[in-house]
């Protein structure tokens, strides 16, 4: 048994994340990437996990070192048999916002300065009411938090189950397109891609648009990739 969940998720706040950055423009694009879903999710501070993890990689509550832990916190949810496709929009707008602050060193490390020099930014958030798409394929039956949390602003947004269908794997493979983005090096590894566009995000670059060949889930009228998991290299 697979089961796929198409999930919506609307924006309560501004959401925010450095996509790309031009000059002194930070813009966020509006997809969001299934890294960062699985953690809004819950899906990595599962019981499941906390059993497999060494409490050392644990992000509940408190990140003692800016570095990221992808392959250890993602290879259980492959145990598990779970994978989250990247969010698209299916509709969103957005905002514009200035920031800027001064040279205090003198506050921090007691440094001598005779200016005092303003910097400013702005930041391309994504705005409230926006609604994004993606799908939850799993093995077993999940219970998802109606609340979560997003961006570099721990924004709020609600989590909508707009369908869920019990389905089989192809038994044979074909061409066909997925209209939702993509992480490449998850759905590589069993599927021939033949064209696609590129999305240029850290920590991997999404693709979209996607033509491939495989095996395929059929839902309704969306043939969803199968075989998908988290992986960290092309081999």
């Amino acid at each position: 048994m697979t089961l796929i969940y198409r999930l919506e998720i609307e924006l309560h706040d501004n959401l925010y994340f450095a996509t790309r950055e031009i000059g002194r423009l930070y813009e966020t694009e509006p997809i969001i990437h299934n890294y960062a879903l699985c953690y809004a999710l819950g899906l990595i501070d599962s019981e499941t996990y906390s059993t497999r993890v060494p409490e050392e990689h644990s992000y509940s509550y408190f990140c003692p070192v800016q570095m990221p832990k992808y392959e250890q916190h993602l290879n259980p949810l492959n145990q598990q048999k779970i994978y989250v496709t990247p969010g698209r929009s299916l509709s969103h707008s957005t905002t514009l916002n200035t920031w800027k602050y001064a040279d205090n060193r003198y506050h921090v490390e007691m440094q001598k300065t005779q200016k005092n020099i303003p910097s400013f930014g702005r930041n391309k958030e994504i705005a409230p009411e926006s609604i994004f798409e993606c799908f939850l394929i799993s093995e077993k039956p999940l219970k998802l938090a109606k609340w979560i949390r997003l961006g570099k602003w721990m924004s709020k947004a609600e989590v909508k189950v707009r369908e869920t269908l019990d389905v089989k794997v192809s038994t044979a493979e074909k061409e066909f397109t997925f209209p939702f983005p993509l992480n490449p090096l998850d759905v590589m590894f069993f599927h021939q891609v033949i064209s696609y566009d590129v999305v240029n995000m850290p920590p991997v670059s999404l693709i979209k648009n996607v033509k491939l060949k495989g095996k395929y889930y059929r839902f309704n009228n969306i043939d969803i990739p199968a075989q998908m998991e988290y992986r960290f290299s092309v081999t």
